[in-house]
């Protein structure tokens, strides 16, 4: 009997048991729409992730202060005040790092921003005008932070988005004044929406330049005769000067600092470290997902094993009536192989097809900041698909041997 055949069979079969076959694709259906839904959300919660991450500007270095020690027990990096603002200066110095193409040090500090009886808790982040370019921030109105400002240490500010939504709804914030921990700042500047949620997100911060948020709103120590800053962005030439610049930027430190490799009191971390981290996690989550979703389909194999090993014990005659007419051991192993493999194909064609229904269900939904669009991959369907298609062998192998070792004489007997 020809593969042909053996296909004719095994659907006139399903077709003549429609809601048993069904019942037994389902485990397939959902094992394999739930390994390429949760590999599309991990690869869109990855492509989600590294877009925030590049959104703050392309070719970073973060040069970040050191930990400071209490009780014994080290703290978390940047916990010490061992960056100031003439480190940065340095490190802008024309010439001195030639990897490094421009320099944005920042304070933050956290206020209460009152506009007449609206208030809002926002983190104050003191900033230089390089911080618009470097941060690859956007007005929506008005103007960013200039270097008059920073010099007179004028008491200006540039809202976030959702901080002016919340202090003035519909209304126009440039020119009115607020209080920042009581202290008068006149609007300057409303930045466009970037996204993101928590004090992390520039949507729900102020700005202020950074003499004025050092020496009127929290009070910034020094250290080495100058104020301190809490983070310096350091935008480089391109990418493969990365290196090149950590080793600039670190040299430079080093020699102002009076340190050397493990005694550094400040650390630089590149914008592609941080993808690469957040890559790799991602990878193992999205692994994690599909592993755990995999675990269905060999669920759904087990449930076609169970209904091919009734199968053969139904069919316990036909069985004895075709090997007596002359069908081989093979001819009868090939027939049930064959239907266990054709609902293994049919569950996952419609496996994936529900797959991409979810996916479009799903998409444009979001967990915080964290987009969930499903990327559905070729790799993920066919990896799906055959996985599920090997399962049905797998599975199907035990009943059709069985079925092919009957003994003719017994089976034409079986009632």
């Amino acid at each position: 009997m020809s593969i042909l055949e053996s296909l004719q069979i095994a659907v006139d079969g399903l077709v003549a048991n429609k809601l048993r076959a069904i019942l037994t694709m389902l485990g397939i259906i959902i094992g394999v729409a739930a390994v390429i839904v949760m590999l599309g959300i991990g690869r869109g919660a990855q492509a989600s992730i590294e877009a925030q991450i590049q959104s703050n500007g392309t070719n970073l270095l973060y040069v970040r202060p050191g930990s400071t020690q209490s009780s014994g027990v080290r703290q978390a990096q940047g916990s010490a005040a061992t960056l100031t603002y003439a480190d940065a200066q340095a490190l802008a110095e024309p010439g001195a790092a030639p990897a490094v193409k421009a320099v944005a040090p920042e304070y933050n500090a956290f206020g209460q921003v009152v506009y007449q009886g609206t208030n809002s808790n926002s983190r104050v982040t003191g900033v230089t005008p390089e911080y618009l370019d470097v941060r690859i921030l956007k007005l929506a109105s008005g103007d960013f932070i200039d270097a008059a400002a920073v010099n007179a240490k004028s008491t200006v500010a540039v809202l976030g988005a959702n901080v002016a939504k919340t202090l003035f709804g519909d209304a126009d914030p440039i020119g009115q004044s607020i209080r920042i921990n009581n202290v008068a700042f006149r609007v300057i500047g409303v930045l466009a929406s970037k996204g993101g949620t928590g004090f992390g997100s520039l949507d729900d911060q102020v700005m202020a330049p950074i003499t004025t948020a050092q020496a009127r709103l929290s009070g910034s120590g020094q250290f080495r005769g100058s104020n301190n800053v809490s983070t310096i962005n350091v935008q480089i030439v391109d990418a493969a000067q990365n290196d090149a610049a950590i080793q600039q930027v670190t040299a430079i430190l080093e020699e102002r600092h009076h340190t050397t490799g493990d005694n550094n009191d400040f650390s630089v971390l590149s914008q592609q470290d941080i993808l690469e981290t957040a890559a790799t996690t991602t990878g193992v989550f999205t692994l994690f997902l599909g592993a755990i979703a995999g675990i269905s389909l060999l669920v759904g194999g087990i449930g076609i094993m169970n209904i091919m090993l009734v199968s053969v014990t139904e069919r316990t005659r036909e069985i004895g009536l075709r090997k007596a007419v002359g069908a081989r051991r093979g001819d009868i192993l090939m027939q049930f192989l064959v239907e266990a493999t054709v609902l293994s194909v049919l569950g996952g064609l419609i496996g994936v097809g529900i797959a991409f229904g979810v996916a479009h269900l799903i998409g444009g939904m979001s967990v915080g900041s964290i987009s969930l669009n499903p990327t559905i991959g070729l790799d993920s369907v066919l990896l799906a698909s055959l996985f599920s298609i090997g399962v049905g062998l797998f599975f199907g192998a035990y009943p059709a041997n069985r079925a092919a070792g009957l003994n003719p004489i017994e089976a034409l007997r079986y009632e």
